[in-house]
């Protein structure tokens, strides 16, 4: 099987996202950031309220919540992907969050009133994170199911999940691709560093001078919003002799964020400094255990991945568990928000979400006024994609 050069791999990912498109509604708008933050900038006035400048996640959808494994040993279920973090309004999460939600929920064949409820229990989750920002929420036994797997994950279970090996090599295939001559050098060089020494030394309680070796890299051929940016695994030996430990390296190019952020907020102008800042306010889980830096003159964030990091695996819910679900991920979004936050703040931002509320839906009219926009687009957006998709399927007669 030949693997693709670094020249050819642009049309193959190109391919890849559409086919991981048009699996599903939800994984329409899972990979369609773009299409979201079109519909925002769409808005006029205030369809949605100001709410203060903060650190956001800006994709916050179901795919990008789940367990992660923190450097003092524990899981906590945070915010696992901040490619588009950025300072700006909390809502935009918050209605980002829901659009992920109802969609869900329609994929799970749950009626429209299921939604409706879905959006007020979310809205009463994020608001008790306001009300009792140190208290810890029970997660709903699907969830919880998932951490206490995490907890029992080791080595073998992450080096067969993520690279099909348990052994000391990343195989190459169709999920991993080779490196040209320049990318092997520039690793290297990479590894180098003395900052990323200390990464990989300080989890796990290892020897602050245990030597690190490079044992393997490849391109990663993962997610639909990274297209065309540089992403890497890299296998490293930590130790010697039968001490030896391996650990498991993501290294991602930081492109600029498609969210919008408050024109006035100081922010990294490095988008992998942007994206290492946002990491350490909204999940110091994942923010904790990772490094900015530059590879082959772009900015690059670098994470070891434990075996404690899982995405949720939501699929089919009834309508108790979707409920349950949407209230403990607002929670833990709510969380996020708040930390960054004074009592002052606080209070302003949660008698702001209190407004607009009619008798008949205990969540904001501008929450559920742009859910349904946005299910009605994104709806006419998967079927466009299948359409087109299918089209470039056809072989020519």
């Amino acid at each position: 099987m030949r693997l693709p050069s670094p020249d050819e791999r642009r049309p193959l990912l190109l391919a890849l996202r559409n086919l991981k498109m048009a699996e599903s509604p939800h994984a329409y708008v899972r990979g369609n950031t773009v299409q979201y933050y079109d519909w925002l900038h769409s808005l006029r006035g205030h369809a949605l309220p100001h709410g203060p400048a903060v650190w956001i996640c800006g994709d916050c959808h179901l795919g990008n919540l789940g367990p992660l494994g923190h450097p003092s040993g524990k899981v906590k279920v945070q915010i696992r992907d901040l490619d588009q973090t950025v300072i700006g309004n909390p809502a935009h999460d918050l209605v980002r969050l829901a659009l992920s939600l109802a969609t869900a929920a329609r994929g799970s064949r749950l009626p429209g009133v299921i939604t409706a409820q879905i959006l007020e229990q979310m809205i009463q989750g994020y608001e008790h994170a306001f009300l009792s920002p140190k208290r810890q929420q029970q997660p709903p036994e699907v969830i919880d199911s998932q951490i206490r797997s995490s907890k029992s994950r080791g080595w073998k279970q992450l080096a067969r999940e993520r690279i099909d090996n348990p052994k000391p090599k990343i195989p190459l295939g169709k999920r991993f691709w080779p490196l040209s001559a320049t990318e092997r050098e520039a690793m290297h060089e990479l590894f180098q560093n003395g900052d990323l020494h200390h990464l990989v030394t300080r989890l796990k309680s290892r020897d602050d001078d245990a030597p690190v070796e490079l044992l393997d890299a490849a391109y990663w051929v993962k997610g639909c919003s990274s297209l065309g940016l540089l992403r890497y695994a890299v296998l490293l030996g930590v130790g010697d002799g039968e001490e030896r430990d391996y650990c498991l390296i993501d290294i991602k190019e930081a492109a600029r964020a498609a969210a919008p952020r408050f024109a006035h907020a100081k922010m990294p102008r490095d988008n992998a400094r942007r994206v290492l800042t946002g990491a350490q306010q909204l999940s110091p889980a994942l923010g904790e255990r990772m490094l900015a830096s530059r590879f082959l003159d772009r900015g690059v964030f670098i994470r070891e991945l434990l075996p404690q990091d899982l995405a949720l695996k939501i699929e089919q819910l009834d309508s108790e568990q979707a409920m349950q679900i949407a209230r403990y991920l607002a929670w833990v979004v709510g969380t996020a928000h708040a930390r960054q936050m004074d009592e002052t703040i606080r209070k302003g931002w949660l008698s702001e979400l209190k407004q607009q509320r009619s008798k008949t839906l205990d969540a904001p009219s501008w929450l559920w006024k742009s859910v349904v926009q946005l299910v009605a687009s994104h709806e006419q957006g998967y079927l466009e994609h299948c359409r087109k998709y299918a089209l470039s399927l056809k072989k020519p007669t």
